[in-house]
């Protein structure tokens, strides 16, 4: 009967050690706070940096124009962490991605103190 307790024993210790950072990893995932979602007009009021794309040689040869969408999300600090486009014509997404990821924001407030946010961003390419 003792040995089986400690058969036992093991067993579930081990278990726990395997089920524990899983455990851990969740929480702290489910903890964070989703980024708050702002349009484009109130992203666009609030950046006080602006960087236009480079409009890329062979989109002006082939007289592409267009608007590439954008995602960026912009610390509690202004500064554009990552950028995700949502749509735009593959020649054109590379230069508005790297313009975004330059672009300065003053700090999005709710419930008085600095959030992070996911702003929608639109860039216009226009010959």
């Amino acid at each position: 009967m003792m040995v089986r307790n400690q058969e036992i024993h093991k067993g579930a210790s081990k278990a726990i050690r395997l089920i524990l950072p899983a455990f851990l990893l969740t929480a702290m995932v489910l903890a964070q706070e989703p980024a708050k979602k702002v349009s484009n007009s109130e992203a666009n009021g609030a950046a006080v940096t602006k960087v236009s794309p480079d409009y890329p040689a062979i989109a002006k040869q082939l007289k592409i124009q267009g608007v590439v969408e954008l995602e960026a999300i912009v610390s509690e600090t202004g500064a554009v962490e990552k950028v995700n486009i949502v749509s735009g014509n593959p020649v054109l997404t590379k230069p508005a991605v790297e313009a975004l990821k330059k672009w300065k924001f003053n700090p999005f407030q709710a419930d008085g103190k600095a959030v992070k946010v996911l702003a929608q961003i639109n860039m216009s390419f226009k010959l």
